[in-house]
Order: structure tokens, then sequence, then C-alpha cells
């Protein structure tokens, strides 16, 4: 599956811009520019959180702006602003990026100190 969307106006939605926006399964692409285009990929294995918005103004013409949180250096969020299926998009990205990590064996595990209290007296001598 994929997904090409174009970022548009919030002026009743019309996609006047010059940035384009493609989701594969394996990565993110963002093109943007008329005269000179500047293109940047992003792997979906490397996006590790994805929030969804949707101003009043957005809601009003059914867009959103989909931000994923990455361990990319040159786009550390990557926005995708102002795109219609929004909602479908950001789902997507989740289920893929997952999927990704889980192919390339690069799945993080977050220790949230849930270990036991005499665990933690231990390491204040």
């Amino acid at each position: 599956m994929e997904f090409v969307e174009r970022k548009r106006w919030m002026f009743f939605g019309l996609p006047f811009t010059f940035t384009k926006y493609t989701v594969k399964e394996d990565m993110i692409t963002v093109s943007e520019g008329f005269l000179k285009t500047v293109e940047n990929d992003c792997y979906m294995y490397k996006v590790q959180d994805v929030t969804h918005s949707a101003s009043l103004g957005e809601k009003m013409f059914g867009l959103g702006t989909v931000i994923c949180y990455t361990g990319d250096t040159t786009h550390p969020q990557l926005i995708l602003q102002h795109i219609k299926n929004s909602r479908q998009v950001k789902d997507f990205i989740l289920k893929e990026s997952e999927e990704a990590r889980l192919r390339r064996r690069t799945v993080n595990m977050l220790d949230i100190g849930s270990g036991d209290v005499d665990d933690m007296d231990q390491g204040e001598d």
C-alpha cells in the first residue's frame, strides 16, 4: 500500500503547494520545491512515534497534520502538514514502522523502572 498526498492550503484545502508526501511500507519521502526540488527520505524503521493533530480550520476542510518523531538526523520531527486522509496515514505509519523494526530486528525496549524497591536500595550503597 502507498499513500501519496500533497500539502494543501488551509483555504478550501486546495493543493496549490509544491510539497508532495509519499508514504510506502519501507520509507517516507518528502519532495519540496518548484524550481529547485529537494527530496528527503526517512526509512520507516527510524520512526519512533507518530502524532496526529487537526485544527478547527483543518477539520472544516477534511485535513490534518501528522508528526513523525524519528531517529533521522535530517528530520528528527518529520511533519506531513495539511494533508487529506491524515488519520489513515498516521495509522499506516504506526503499523508499518513497527513491522519494519521487527523485520530489521531493531526493536527498542524501554526500561521504565519496574524493578522492586529492594533493587533500587542496593544501588544506593
